[in-house]
C-alpha cells in the first residue's frame, strides 16, 4: 500500500506531498527492504500533515540472518573488486544524488518535516563525503611500508582488510546523510553493509541505497531491514563483524555491552548538551545570526545543535536582544520550497519531550524570551523556536537533552568561569566559540570538551571538514566518522614482517654473551644517531 490520491489534496493545516513521490517510486522503494513476501506491514505518516506517506514491510529476524547470509556471500567478491572500481561506482552515485537532488529533497521534507534549506544540506554532505572517500580510500587502504625491528633486515608491512559484513543503525533526524556518510565509507573499505535505518524515515535510506545500485554498487553489498531494534537488534548484533550507531546514549551503552560482550568494534555517535560561548570581543550582530543558525535548522532535532548559550555579561543585553529578535522573525511552517525557515518536529514524542522540557522550566521560574509553545494551527508537530533565561539546574531542561527548537541563556564573568560552565555535563560532542580574534577563540576552543569544536561557526565548519575526524567524547560516544579514521575503523590492521640474514637470537658461531654486547652497543648507537 502506498498514498493514495485524497492525500496529496491539500490539507487544512499543510501542503499535499510533492508530485515527484509517486506511487509507483514508493512501491519501488518499499520493494527494496530485506522481508518476506507476507511480512507484516507499518505505515508512517508525514510530520508536516499527519497524513499516511508509505506502508513499510517489516524485516524479522529471520529475515536478518538471512541478509547477513546473502551479504556474506556478496562481500567476498566485492572486497576482491579493485580500489578503482569501487572509487568509479561511488562517483558515479556522487553525480546520481546531485543530479535527482530534489528526489531525495521531497523525500527528506515528506518524512521527517525539515526545510528544504535544512535538507539540501545534507546533499551536500553526501556530495563531500562521496567525493572525498572515492578520490582518499586508496591513500589510506593501500599497503605502507612500516619501520623494522631492525634496520635493513627486517621488511614490515602493514594491511588493511575489510571487517566483512558491517551493521549500521542510522536515525530519523538527518535521514540521508546518517543513511549514507558512514556506510559510503564502510563500502569502500570493502565490506558489505546491513543497515536498520529509522522505520520513519526509511524511504529516504532506500533511495540512497537504490541510487547506490544504479552506480553499479553489485547485488546484496548493501541491505536494508525494517523493524523495532526490541525485534531485530539482536540478529543484527549477532551476526555483525562491526557496530555502527547513531542515537541515543542509553542505547548507545548497550550497544557498547553487546560488541564487548561479542569483541566486535563498535563506533557510536550519541547524544549531546552542545554549549556556545560568546566572547566579549564578539560581534554581537554576527554571534546573534550564528546563535539562531546553532539553535534552529532542522528544528533542533540535531545531535550538533546548540542547546546551552553561555554570553559575557557585559555584552548580555545587547546580544539577548540581537537574537531575540533574529529568532523572532523566523518563519515557521511547512512548504516543499525554500520560502520557510523552521520547519516541524518528526515525531509525536519528540514534540511532547519539548513541551515537557520547557513546561517544567516555566514552572520552575524560567523566562521565555521568545517562541514557548507548540503551533498546532500550522500542523500537528510544530513549535516555535524558544530562547529561554534563569534556568536553573532543577530543571530538566539545563542538563538533559532536548533535542528540539530550545535554548537557555547563561552569562558569566570571566572567560574560566565560561569554560568551567561549558564542561559541566556528562557529554561531549560539539561546541561552538565566537570571538573577534581568531587565536583567541581557537585558545578557549582547545580548552572545551567536545569532540568538534567550531569558532565563529555553529557546526558546520568541523563537519564539513571531511578530513578531519569528528565524534563524540564522554557519554556524547566512541570512535569517530570522517577522516581516515572514519574509513580505518572498518578495517582490521595486519602487520606482515619479512626478517632477513639475521634476526634477534645470535648465528650459532657467536656465544649469547658475545652477541648481547653487540646488540646492546647497537641500541645505544642507533639512539645517538636519531634512529627512531
Amino acid at each position: 500500500m502506498v498514498t493514495d490520491h485524497a492525500t496529496r489534496t491539500k490539507t487544512a493545516r499543510g501542503p499535499a506531498l510533492p508530485a515527484s513521490l509517486t506511487p509507483a517510486l514508493l512501491t519501488k522503494l518499499t520493494a527494496r527492504v530485506a522481508a518476506a513476501p507476507n511480512a507484516a506491514r507499518v505505515t508512517t505518516n508525514a510530520p508536516y500533515t499527519g497524513v499516511p506517506l508509505a506502508d513499510l514491510p517489516v524485516s524479522t529476524p529471520a529475515d536478518v540472518e538471512a541478509a547477513f547470509g546473502r551479504a556474506r556471500i556478496a562481500q567476498k567478491s566485492w572486497a576482491a573488486t579493485p580500489i578503482t572500481e569501487r572509487k568509479r561506482i561511488l562517483l558515479r552515485y556522487h553525480d546520481l544524488v546531485l543530479a535527482r537532488q530534489d528526489e531525495a529533497l521531497d523525500l527528506m521534507q515528506a518524512e521527517n518535516g525539515k526545510t528544504r534549506r535544512d535538507a539540501y544540506l545534507e546533499v551536500v554532505d553526501i556530495g563531500i563525503v562521496s567525493r572525498y572517500y572515492a578520490r582518499n580510500a586508496g591513500k589510506y587502504l593501500s599497503p605502507k611500508r612500516r619501520r623494522g625491528a631492525i634496520p635493513l633486515l627486517t621488511h614490515t608491512t602493514e594491511l588493511r582488510h575489510p571487517k566483512g559484513v558491517v551493521t549500521v543503525i542510522s536515525p530519523w533526524n538527518y535521514p540521508l546523510s546518517m543513511a549514507a556518510s558512514d556506510t559510503i565509507a564502510a563500502l569502500m573499505a570493502g565490506n558489505a553493509v546491513v543497515q536498520k535505518p529509522d522505520t520513519q524515515t526509511a524511504l529516504t535510506a532506500l533511495w540512497s541505497m537504490n541510487l547506490m545500485y544504479e552506480a553499479g554498487l553489485p547485488a546484496d553489498v548493501w541491505q536494508m531491514v525494517v523493524g523495532r531494534g526490541s525485534s531485530i537488534g539482536g540478529a543484527l548484533m549477532d551476526n555483525a563483524n562491526y557496530m555502527m550507531f547513531t542515537g541515543s546514549t542509553a542505547t548507545g551503552r548497550q550497544i557498547a555491552s553487546d560488541a564487548g560482550r561479542r569483541l566486535i568494534g563498535a563506533s557510536l555517535e550519541l547524544g549531546g548538551k552542545n554549549a556556545m560561548i560568546v566572547l566579549d570581543d564578539a560581534d554581537i550582530d554576527k554571534a546573534a545570526e550564528g546563535a539562531v543558525n546553532a539553535c534552529f535548522p532542522s528544528a533542533g532535532q540535531l545531535c550538533v545543535s546548540i542547546e546551552r548559550l553561555y554570553v559575557a555579561e557585559s555584552i548580555r543585553d545587547k546580544f539577548v536582544a540581537a537574537f531575540v529578535a533574529r529568532t523572532k522573525k523566523l518563519k515557521i511552517g511547512a512548504a516543499y520550497d525554500y520560502s520557510i525557515d523552521v520547519g516541524s518536529l518528526t515525531t509525536p514524542s519528540q514534540l511532547k519531550t519539548v513541551t515537557e522540557h520547557v513546561a517544567d522550566a516555566v514552572s520552575k521560574g524560567a523566562t521565555v524570551l521568545a517562541g514557548g509553545k507548540a503551533r498546532p494551527d500550522l500542523g500537528p508537530l510544530f513549535h516555535e523556536p524558544t530562547i529561554l533565561t534563569d534556568v536553573t539546574s532543577d530543571m530538566t531542561v539545563y542538563d538533559h537533552e532536548t533535542f528540539g527548537p530550545v535554548v537557555s541563556i547563561y552569562s558569566y564573568r570571566d572567560v574560566d568561569e565560561a569554560i568551567a560552565m561549558a564542561n559541566a555535563t556528562a557529554y561531549g560532542l560539539n561546541a561552538s566559540v565566537w570571538s573577534g580574534n581568531g587565536a583567541r577563540g581557537r585558545a578557549v576552543a582547545a580548552r572545551v570538551h567536545a569532540g568538534t569544536v567550531n569558532v565563529n561557526e555553529a557546526f558546520a565548519a568541523a563537519w564539513g571538514s571531511i578530513d578531519a575526524p569528528m565524534g563524540g567524547m564522554g557519554d556524547s560516544g566512541l570512535g569517530r566518522r570522517h577522516g581516515a579514521d572514519g574509513i580505518l575503523k572498518y578495517t582490521e590492521a595486519q602487520t606482515v614482517a619479512h626478517q632477513r640474514l639475521q634476526g634477534f637470537y645470535p648465528p650459532s658461531r657467536i656465544s649469547p654473551e658475545t652477541w648481547t654486547t653487540l646488540l646492546t652497543s647497537a641500541l645505544k648507537v642507533m639512539k645517538a644517531v636519531g634512529v627512531r
